[in-house]
C-alpha cells in the first residue's frame, strides 16, 4: 500500500503536535499524573469544546466530525509523544468504538451525542482479572428476571474506570463459557450497585480503576446487540483499541528517538559529544529504524479499521493488522525506551528526566490488550486456519 497523509490530515497531525507541545508538556504530565483522577479537567473541556477531537470520527449523523480511523491514529501518536493525561483513549478509542460497533440507533443517537459534546467520559469493562484478554478473560456474569438483566462481577485494568461516566461492560450468561453467552450493556456509572476504585499502578499517567458490579439491574434498552452474541463485537473493539493504542507507542517512540539524540548531542566525554561515537550512533540507528517500521504497520492497521468501520472487503484483514501492529509496537516502544535509558546513562534513572516516564509507559501498554507474544501466537493460530480451510 503506497501511503500519504492528505493536506487535511496533514493538517490535523501538524495542529494536535503543536497544541499539545503546548498544553502537554513535561510540567503538566507530572501535575496531573498527581492526581487521582489522573487527568486535568479544564485541559479536557479545552479539548472537547476548541478542538473537538473527541468526536473526530464520529459519523454526523450523530453529531461527530464524521473522519476516519488515520486520522485518530494520526493524533493519538502525537499524544503518545507528548504523554497527554486525558480520558480520551478511554472515551474514545474504547467506548466510541464499542458503540459504533455495537450500539442500536437509539443508543447512538444518545450516547455518540453526549459523548460527541463532550458532556461525559466513558471507558470499556471487560477484564476480570486475567492476563488473557481474550474471551476467557471475562469473568461477570448476567441473569434475565423479567425484562431485566441482573449484573454480578469484578473487573480490572479499566482504563478511567473511577471517573468515567459511563461504562460498556461485558458480561456472560451465567453458565456459559469460551466466546459464547457473552453480551455488551451500558450501564451509567451512578447506577445502583456499581462499586468503583482506583488502584495505584506502574504508569501513572494512565489510570485504572477496579469496578464491581453487585446485583446491578439493567433495563432492555441497555443491551447492546443480540443477548449471548456480543463476542463478534467486542473482538472487533479491542482490534481498533489495540491500533489506537499502537500508534501513541509509535510516538512515544518518536520522542524518546528525539529526546536521546538531543542529549547526546549535548553530553560531551573525552571532549567530543558522545552522539559521534560509533556506538551511540549504531543505537540511535535501531532506535529509528524500530520506530519507523511500527510506523508503517500502524498506518496500514489503521486504513484496514476505516475499512472495517465502513464494511468495506480490506476490513475482514481487521484481527490481523491488529496483531501485527500491536505485537511489533510493543516490543519496538520497550525496546527503545531501554536504549533510551542506556543513552542517558545513571541520570536516565532519576526523577527530574522523562525517560522514566516514557519507560513506565512502554512497560504498561505492552501489555495492555495483549503483548507481543500473545498477539504472535494468535496470528500463528489464525494463519494455520486459514491454511487448513483453503
Amino acid at each position: 500500500m503506497d501511503f500519504a497523509f492528505t493536506e487535511e490530515q496533514e493538517m490535523i497531525r501538524d495542529t494536535a503536535a503543536a497544541f499539545l507541545a503546548e498544553v502537554s508538556s513535561s510540567e503538566a504530565v507530572r501535575r496531573a499524573m498527581a492526581t487521582e483522577s489522573g487527568y486535568d479537567s479544564a485541559l479536557w473541556r479545552r479539548i472537547c469544546d476548541e478542538m473537538y477531537w473527541q468526536a473526530i470520527h464520529i459519523p454526523e449523523a450523530y453529531g461527530g466530525l464524521g473522519l476516519g480511523y488515520v486520522e485518530l491514529v494520526a493524533m493519538m501518536e502525537q499524544m503518545g509523544r507528548y504523554l497527554l493525561c486525558s480520558p480520551y483513549f478511554s472515551t474514545v478509542c474504547l467506548a466510541t468504538n464499542a458503540l459504533l460497533v455495537a450500539g442500536n440507533e437509539d443508543q447512538k443517537t444518545r450516547w455518540l451525542g453526549e459523548l460527541g459534546a463532550g458532556q461525559v467520559t466513558a471507558t470499556l469493562a471487560f477484564n476480570g482479572g486475567s492476563r488473557s484478554w481474550a474471551a476467557d478473560s471475562i469473568t461477570a456474569s448476567f441473569r434475565r428476571e423479567g425484562d431485566e438483566f441482573v449484573l454480578n462481577g469484578d473487573y480490572r485494568y479499566v482504563i478511567d474506570g473511577h471517573t468515567a461516566g459511563l461504562l460498556v461492560v461485558a458480561a456472560r450468561e451465567e453458565g456459559s463459557s469460551g466466546e459464547q453467552g457473552i453480551s455488551l450493556f451500558l450501564v451509567p456509572a451512578q447506577t445502583a450497585g456499581v462499586r468503583r476504585r482506583w488502584l495505584p499502578t506502574l504508569d501513572q499517567a494512565r489510570k485504572q480503576a477496579a469496578v464491581t458490579l453487585d446485583n446491578v439491574r439493567l433495563d432492555g434498552t441497555s443491551l447492546m446487540g443480540a443477548c449471548g452474541q456480543a463476542w463478534p463485537a467486542l473482538g472487533k473493539v479491542l482490534d481498533l483499541a489495540a491500533i489506537a493504542l499502537a500508534a501513541e507507542q509509535v510516538g512515544g517512540c518518536q520522542q524518546l528517538l528525539d529526546m536521546t539524540v538531543e542529549y547526546t548531542t549535548e553530553r560531551v566525554q573525552f571532549n567530543r559529544p558522545i552522539a559521534s561515537f560509533q556506538a551511540v550512533k549504531h543505537k540511535a540507528a535501531d532506535m529509528m529504524l524500530k520506530t519507523e517500521v511500527a510506523r508503517s504497520a500502524v498506518y496500514y492497521a489503521a486504513c484496514v479499521a476505516d475499512e472495517a468501520l465502513r464494511g468495506g472487503e480490506l476490513g475482514a484483514e481487521l484481527p490481523e493488522a491488529a496483531s501485527v501492529a500491536k505485537s511489533y509496537c510493543s516490543d519496538a516502544y520497550f525496546a527503545v525506551a531501554g536504549e533510551a535509558l542506556q543513552l542517558f546513562g545513571g541520570v536516565g534513572f532519576t526523577w527530574e528526566y522523562d525517560v522514566h516516564l516514557y519507560f513506565k509507559r512502554a512497560k504498561s501498554s505492552e501489555h495492555l490488550l495483549g503483548d507481543g507474544s500473545s498477539h504472535r501466537e494468535r496470528l500463528a493460530v489464525t494463519l494455520l486456519d486459514q491454511g487448513r480451510s483453503s
